[in-house]
Formats: C-alpha cells, structure tokens, sequence
C-alpha cells in the first residue's frame, strides 16, 4: 500500500519529535516513521543538559519549556573531575544559576511524544529504501512492503541514515574512542561506595589516554562510560555475554586506579559497548529538492562537547520554522534552514574533536581541570 504524506520525518528520536512539534505548533502536519516497536521499546536512559543557547531555545518554540522545567534534574548540573589516584581535582555545586540544567533523556522524549497528536508518530516503520521521484517527491519503502510518498523527507535517522545518501556520500568515522557503558543500579544502597565518588551530578576522571565518565540518574542508578583509546576492534575483542569476563578484560586497562573508580566497572549490573564514530568536520551537501537531514543524521560528532542532542532539538525546531515561514516554498525554507545548519553544526563538531584530543590526550586531566577552573584556552 502506498500512501502520500506533505511531510514525513524518518526517526523519531528528540530531534524529529522536536520538528514535528514545531510544525504542529504552526499548526502543519507531519508524520513521523520511527524503526523501534513502540514508546516503551527501549530504555532512553542517560542524563542531558538542556543548553540555553540551542536546546532550551527549541523547547520554547515547541511551547514545551514549561514542562521541561518541572524535569529538570534538581543539583544535576553539580560537576566533580578526579585523577586516577581518586585525587578530586574540581569540585563544584549546583546552585541553580547555571544555564545548563540536567533531565532525563527518556523525560524529555515524553515529554515531546504527549504533546504531539496521537497517530502522528508511526512505530514499527523499519525503513528499507529511499529513492527520488523528480520534482522534490520521494518514495520511502518499509520493511512490511509498504511505501510511502512524501513532498518534503526529513531524515532525523540517526548517524546510520538511510535518508542522508540522497544528498551526501560521507559516512561516520571511528574517533579512536570507545565506551564500555554501564548501570549501577539503587547506588546509594546497592553501591555506597560509586554513589559517593560520582557525587550528585556529573562526573569525569581522567589519565593516561583514558577515563571514566558518569551521572547520577533521576532513579537513583549510576549511568557510566569507561572510555579508552583502542583500535576499532578492540571491543570485538571482548565477550560482553560473559559479564565476569568482560570486567576482568575491560579493568586490566585501569590496573593502579583507584578502588572507588574500578568499581564503577567491577561492581556494574549491566555492561554495553560502544564506538565513538563522527562525520567529517564541516560536513555539508549541495541542495537537493525536497529533501534535508537534521541531527545525528546530519552531523554526528563525539559526545564530548556535549551538543548531540542540543544541536538536534534546535535542528528541529529552526527547520519547523524556516517550512512555516516559507508556506507553500519548501525549497526555500529548506535553503535558509541549511544556510544557518552547516557553520553552527561545523563549529559544534570542530568543537567536539577538539575536546576528544584535550581529554584522551597525554595531559587530559591538566587541561580539563584548567578547562573546569579557567576557561577553554585562547586558540
């Protein structure tokens, strides 16, 4: 069966909902095709800290900002940097003056979910194919055989986009960084010791090449990556099936830390790899009729300036705006939303790099601790 939609959003993560909220609020519809079964599909886990500069802006134009106060983390925005002797190097308080408060992703995603239309978000739309139609129109197959037609596609996809090879043959690199995440659940009973070293809200600890980073969660869980400088394959190499084994695999790179920071893998209720991927620096394409990306999807960088979501969620809500500003002239709304995407997203992933070399580098530790205590250095 084949149906036609103005406007299809594939992806149905903060950035997408963000955009079709704000298309909602300026009272046009869209419909968004998300791959994963349900809302209750997966944990979105993780702590994020809502910018005021890009991601508080795109929950005001979503009319949202109200209930992502009332979110809002209380003392999430508290930060602690530790060297691996468990030295604390920074330590500082929420106050709750700063501009970066903290929510829980899997909120925050709600939050947007109720306030879009019931029926708008189309789960279980596990995407196959895309190809152009001519004229700005494009057809969309999913993996049940059925395919839609869309006027405007937006690929809100995710770093693995099906939508992005429409305009952009560029592809997500290996940054030479990998995670071990981990939970630690009910910390303060289960894992008093991890809970008073993570303190209350975010917390790095760095050195040689490597580190851990960690928040505490609004369930009263620890959310934590170890990080490492490896080959591409060093994950492949350890069985993460065998929960013992793997610890033991992942801790023989932290041999002499601290007991308090081996914990947070040692003492883990749960464990998951992860590689750090981003596309290049200033990635961008020429303009393509009908179709655009926002988010991951269109710039994916590593997670250490802090802006994936941020940046996603404003994606969203300045590409809402541009459609609505341009009624009738999705060419030129799509023309200003991308002539504003590419320098603001270049300078978030040149930032993004930039801290992956300061933190993974051989003096990672000084240079976050000068960076928490005395600003970023002069370039």
């Amino acid at each position: 069966m084949n149906t036609h939609h103005p406007i299809a959003i594939i992806g149905a993560g903060l950035g997408g909902l963000t955009a079709a909220r704000v298309l909602h609020v300026n009272g046009i519809e869209a419909a968004v095709f998300e791959l994963e079964a349900s809302r209750e599909a997966r944990t979105q886990g993780g702590m994020l800290d809502i910018h005021e500069e890009n991601g508080q802006k795109a929950l005001h134009a979503a009319g949202l900002h109200d209930g992502f106060r009332k979110a809002i983390h209380e003392g999430g925005q508290a930060m602690r940097v530790l060297g691996p002797d468990g030295t604390v190097h920074v330590a500082e308080e929420d106050d709750g003056t700063g501009g970066r408060p903290e929510v829980d992703r899997g909120d925050l995603r709600d939050l947007i979910l109720d306030s879009l239309p019931d029926g708008t978000v189309r789960w279980g739309s596990k995407v196959t194919g895309v190809r152009a139609l001519g004229g700005g129109r494009h057809e969309v197959a999913f993996a049940d055989g059925s395919t839609i037609t869309t006027d405007l596609l937006i690929g809100a996809d995710g770093a693995w986009s099906r939508v992005r090879p429409l305009v952009s043959d560029a592809e997500p690199a290996y940054t030479g960084i990998s995670f071990v995440e981990t939970d630690l659940l009910d910390a303060d009973t289960r894992h008093p010791r991890s809970a008073a070293v993570i303190g209350g809200g975010f917390f790095i600890c760095l050195g040689h090449e490597r580190g851990f980073l960690a928040h505490r969660e609004t369930d009263g869980s620890l959310h934590a990556y170890t990080a490492l400088k490896a080959d591409e394959d060093w994950l492949d190499t350890v069985d993460f099936t065998d929960l013992p084994a793997a610890k033991a695999a992942v801790l023989a790179h932290f041999e002499g830390w601290d007991e308090a920071l081996r914990g947070l893998l040692a003492d883990a209720d749960t464990m998951a790899p992860r590689r750090i991927h981003a596309l290049p620096v200033g990635h961008r394409w020429n303009r393509v009729p009908g179709v655009t990306l926002l988010g991951d999807a269109a710039h994916v960088m590593s997670p250490f300036a802090g802006e994936g979501a941020n940046l996603a969620m404003f994606d969203g809500a300045e590409l809402a705006s541009a459609v609505a500003a341009h009624p009738g002239d999705t060419e030129a709304a799509l023309a200003a939303y991308e002539e504003a995407l590419f320098p603001r997203s270049e300078a978030s992933a040149a930032d993004s790099a930039q801290s992956l070399e300061r933190m993974f580098g051989p003096q990672g530790l000084e240079q976050m601790t000068a960076f928490f205590t005395t600003g970023p250095a002069a370039p």
